[in-house]
């Protein structure tokens, strides 16, 4: 996993894949591919995804500018 340089990896807050999928309004299935696409970072716990919402954000920032 690769780790960012802003602040500790203990200090992140980790979304379920069903939360990333409201905040970003789109299904469960599209948070999916974006992470298994390499788009999205996760982490694997279990059978189940956790993403950073910073990686969130930060996916959210860099899309919003690519659209323009």
């Amino acid at each position: 996993m690769a780790t960012h340089s802003s602040g500790d990896i203990s200090d992140a807050k980790f979304l379920t894949v069903a939360e990333v999928a409201a905040m970003m309004r789109v299904s469960k299935m599209t948070v999916y591919r974006l992470v298994h696409g390499g788009e999205l970072p996760a982490v694997r716990v279990g059978r189940s995804f956790r993403v950073r919402e910073e990686d969130a954000n930060e996916y959210l920032r860099k899309s919003f500018y690519n659209a323009g």
